[in-house]
């Protein structure tokens, strides 16, 4: 995963009039935390950021006052209504660190026919190198009949990434698709059998 380029700047000061000012001039409030150095507040541009962290576990590459930072992003505050980013979380890593990151669980390929596939796990941790990891973790079901799982055990990971998730954890399970009668279907057809169980026993007497 390549790392994305952006501007920061420092900032001194904070709350939530703040923050809202800092919308309101398309910035978004962020702090970059780790290695046991003094938290540095930031802020960032708020278009570029928001394309930069539409991918999980984004890279980013800090210019702050003429020094990079390479920063991966842990948390990410969104407005509950709206859904634009409203605060970053960063954490400062190095070239070759090892992190534990939750990376997606991606289906691919078709279950065979008369089954459904139900992903028990959506994100599966691992740990890799902060500068490689994944941005997803892909498995395929292609032509797995009921009764088949998949494992976390059973994933296939990039080179240089390992699972850190308990192996035996469900991560797809493949099953039978059962019929679902709706209410007014069942009701139309015990409509339908009264008329001819009332003729049978006519005929009977």
């Amino acid at each position: 995963m390549s790392e994305q380029k952006l501007a920061a700047e420092v900032r001194t000061e904070f709350g939530k009039g703040y923050a809202r000012r800092a919308r309101m001039a398309n910035l978004i409030p962020a702090v970059i935390y780790g290695h046991g150095a003094e938290p540095i507040h930031i802020t960032l541009p708020a278009k570029a950021t928001t394309l930069a962290v539409r991918v999980p576990n984004a890279l980013l590459t800090l210019d702050i006052n003429g020094e990079q930072h390479l920063a991966l992003v842990k948390d990410i505050q969104r407005n509950p209504i709206k859904q634009i980013v409203e605060h970053l979380d960063l954490l400062t890593v190095r070239t070759g660190e090892k992190v534990t990151v939750d990376v997606p669980v991606h289906v691919t390929g078709e279950a065979a026919p008369g089954t459904v596939q139900n992903l028990e796990l959506t994100v599966v941790s691992v740990e890799a190198e902060a500068t490689h990891l994944p941005t997803a973790i892909e498995v395929s079901i292609e032509g797995r009949g009921a009764g088949e799982h998949v494992h976390a055990s059973d994933l296939v990971l990039p080179k240089g990434v390992a699972l850190l998730a308990d192996p035996e954890a469900l991560v797809v399970n493949i099953s039978e698709a059962v019929e679902i009668v709706e209410e007014g279907e069942e009701a139309g057809e015990e409509a339908a059998e009264a008329p001819a169980a009332a003729e049978s026993e006519a005929a009977a007497e």
